[in-house]
């Protein structure tokens, strides 16, 4: 049977050879990467967290595998396989290393023993679990027939049969000044237990043990392989299954199994992850995802901010927004530090993270599918390309300008601030022109309060303030009218025009 891939789309997963695109560092998403793959390293799973998908059906897929494995029956059962298949890469690991013949074989068998278990006790766990998704039933169905099939068996069978006769193997080791014989085992008497029997009577309380304990490791020094030689020597018969055991099932895994068994924790270092972020008493949510420019999203937060505050006691704020009829860009203003910045980056996480199928920050929400995601951030001045402040914003907004389509998602953060108020008015409201042709969503942080009511679709949000103490940030990003005349402190702050930092800049 065909296996439909649980992520899909294989040919354009592979790029993390590849620069990251610049939204990636604006939005904090290289840190959300990070601390979802953590843990799962092994897995190398970052290229599937670079490849949004351009396709609903896709996305509604990734939702039902997603929506199984909240079953905590099952996720054990990801989990018992996964600690197996990582034992079994392991032994194959040391295969691989180790110099001896039949230290390497020894290892190979005991591989294919846990692999064998591995997928047994899958087949079992999957015929239990309450699945639904096309992925999970499709898989399940895979691996009952690969359990069953001949290949398998045989497997399973040799292996059990070659570790058998090898455990029947007994041998003594004779050994003499710089010399030893390997013979075989003729039923000596074991005259431990009478030995010890025999001096029980002399025994006062504790007593220290002078007996030495033999170092267990998966290393063989070459004494212990000539030993191995010879007893390979004695029990031909056994060792010549194993030599067969080895050379016939020498490519065990089956590739279905081996991509699942990498894939899967694609799904499970998410839900991880987002248990993790739950502990702050924050919500995920499966959203709406499709060509619908009306989006929303209630109780959304920035989740690379969420992590970052894990094991701290401070709590993340969480904001609503909503798009409906014409309205496509979204106005931020107000006070400086006051979360406009991370409200931008949460519009752009959101989207980025339903692009992949996963759940998103939120008790509700419905996002756009998009086909790319463009970002201006204020950058620190690069004398390398020659160009000044301004010049490199415009050169910077250009490029945006001359790559974005009407399904694109722009979001712009705090332009031209290093021009007059005046440019700073005319460049951004030429830039929100071009944005109102293509119809694309957009973000605009900006201290300018007219563009905030330039069309009827524009959409103004503020960052608010505690009322009694201007100087006070609530964090809270709200749909209401522009006031810059509330935030004029707020502004001075930021170019260091209050009269303290006045006197504080002359007297430096």
């Amino acid at each position: 049977m065909t296996f439909p891939s649980i992520l899909f789309d294989k040919d354009n997963i592979q790029r993390e050879t590849e620069e990251q695109p610049s939204h990636f560092t604006d939005l904090n998403l290289d840190q959300v990467v990070e601390a979802i793959t953590a843990r799962k390293q092994e897995y190398n799973l970052k290229p599937f967290l670079h490849t949004p998908l351009r396709d609903v059906e896709t996305i509604h897929y990734r939702h039902e595998v997603m929506r199984d494995m909240e079953d905590a029956a099952l996720m054990a059962a990801i989990h018992a396989f996964a600690e197996k298949m990582i034992i079994v890469r392991r032994y194959l690991g040391l295969v691989e290393q180790l110099e001896f013949k039949y230290h390497k074989e020894g290892w190979f068998l005991e591989a294919s023993l846990v692999y064998c278990d591995a997928l047994t006790e899958l087949a079992h766990n999957l015929n239990l679990a309450r699945i639904k998704s096309r992925g999970f039933l499709a898989f399940r169905e895979y691996v009952e027939n690969y359990v069953g099939s001949p290949e398998f068996q045989s497997l399973l069978t040799e292996a059990k049969n070659v570790k058998a006769g090898l455990s029947s193997v007994k041998y003594s080791v004779i050994i003499q000044i710089g010399a030893f014989k390997v013979r075989a085992y003729e039923d000596e008497t074991d005259y431990s237990a009478e030995v010890e029997k025999t001096f029980e009577k002399f025994k006062q309380g504790a007593v220290k043990d002078y007996r030495s304990k033999l170092y267990e490791g998966s290393g063989m020094n070459h004494i212990e392989a000539q030993i191995l030689d010879f007893v390979a020597r004695l029990y031909p018969d056994p060792f010549a299954a194993l030599d067969h055991f080895s050379a016939s099932h020498n490519q065990f895994m089956d590739e279905v199994i081996r991509v699942f068994d990498r894939e899967i924790q694609f799904y499970v270092s998410y839900l991880e992850f987002m248990a993790d972020i739950k502990l702050k008493g924050l919500s995920f949510c499966y959203p709406q995802v499709g060509t619908n420019r009306e989006v929303y999203d209630y109780d959304g937060f920035d989740l690379a901010l969420a992590y970052n505050l894990l094991g701290t006691d401070r709590s993340v704020i969480t904001n609503d927004f909503f798009l409906k009829g014409p309205e496509r860009i979204i106005v931020v203003s107000g006070p400086n530090q006051g979360g406009k910045t991370t409200f931008a980056r949460t519009f752009g996480q959101l989207h980025y993270l339903a692009s992949l199928g996963l759940l998103v920050p939120g008790r509700e929400a419905r996002l756009f599918l998009y086909d790319q995601i463009f970002t201006h951030f204020e950058r620190v001045e690069d004398i390398s390309n020659l160009r000044g402040k301004l010049e490199d914003d415009l050169f910077r907004i250009h490029e945006i300008l001359a790559r974005v389509t009407p399904d694109s998602i722009l979001i712009l953060n705090e332009i031209f601030a290093s021009t007059t108020l005046e440019d700073a008015v005319f460049l951004s409201k030429e830039i929100i022109n071009k944005v109102l042709q293509l119809d694309l969503l957009c973000v605009l942080v900006t201290f300018m309060d007219e563009l905030s009511s330039m069309s009827e679709k524009t959409v103004s949000m503020v960052s608010t303030i505690v009322p009694d103490n201007p100087a006070e940030r609530t964090f809270k990003v709200i749909r209401k009218p522009a006031d810059g005349l509330a935030y004029a402190l707020s502004i001075a702050e930021k170019h260091r025009l209050t009269y303290k930092q006045i006197k504080e800049r002359i007297k430096s």
